[in-house]
């Protein structure tokens, strides 16, 4: 791949369709490594435009029972991180296009070797890494990073106040992730003039674009956040609904879900 990253390309490409974004989120493995496959393949035509893969991790403390259950179920039925970077190999067979994130915390990738880790994802077709528990003081992942073509993405929220937002995006690379609460995932919701608030506040100080997430369960809610964001982050619901779908078509459950919150954010460009 030369000129723009994937993650820079699909931003613009939205940008002149005057839209925003759908960013869903799933855990990797999850609930084992076929259905995950299939759950991957089918979430651009349901109407994914950034794909985060969260890496399967025993102690998520950041996110919410049900994130933390994906990991376990995700884990149980042999996941690891050569199986998180198999299903983006695959993924990539068929679709070059399409930006994938790897989101999770920093321990899996030290294990595996952060060297060894950065060659294998870049190789593998990873665009951007979310590292929920690696501040931007702690520096172990930029130096490989810089010629790797992977951005590192970095988390503000509420509390990151205007004398430490200048550090959060220094480095920060792809997008800046919004968390528009403060907690764990999957639980209560922002405001759309809060999140309209924050994201003009971010905006004045990176020239990158602004997903917002935590909390998005349906597409109205999709459709109020894209209406001021240049993304809008879902996950929780996602795995909910697979979740509840596990031996019933789970795959075509999140499915269903996506296209319905693509159809929220698709809305909210007509209202603009």
């Amino acid at each position: 791949m030369s000129g723009a990253s994937r993650i820079e390309q699909r931003f613009a490409d939205l940008a002149a369709a005057g839209r925003a974004g759908l960013v869903t989120f799933l855990t990797a493995g999850d609930p084992d490594q076929e259905t995950s496959l299939e759950i991957l393949m089918g979430l651009t035509d349901a109407g994914a435009d950034l794909i985060e893969l969260g890496m399967p991790f025993s102690d998520p403390m950041a996110d919410g029972p049900a994130i933390q259950l994906s990991s376990q179920r995700a884990l149980a039925a042999g996941a690891s991180m050569q199986t998180t970077l198999a299903l983006v190999r695959e993924f990539r067979i068929s679709d070059d296009a399409t930006p994938i994130i790897l989101m999770g915390y920093f321990n899996p990738i030290y294990i595996y070797g952060s060297e060894r880790f950065i060659t294998d994802a870049a190789e593998a077709g990873v665009d951007g890494l979310i590292i929920v528990d690696l501040p931007p003081e702690e520096d172990e992942l930029l130096a490989p990073l810089q010629t790797s073509g992977i951005d590192l993405i970095y988390l503000t929220a509420p509390t990151t106040d205007d004398a430490r937002l200048p550090t959060v995006v220094k480095n920060a690379g792809g997008f800046v992730y919004y968390v528009s609460i403060t907690g764990i995932t999957g639980t209560k919701s922002a405001s759309q003039k809060d999140i309209a608030d924050a994201v003009a506040r971010l905006k004045r100080a990176t020239d990158l674009p602004i997903a917002v997430g935590f909390g998005i369960r349906n597409a109205d809610q999709a459709a109020e956040v894209a209406m001021c964001a240049d993304a809008v982050v879902v996950g929780s619901a996602l795995v909910s609904a697979l979740a509840d779908n596990i031996g019933a078509g789970c795959a075509d459950a999140v499915h269903k879900l996506v296209r319905e919150l693509a159809a929220g954010v698709a809305r909210a460009a007509i209202q603009k």
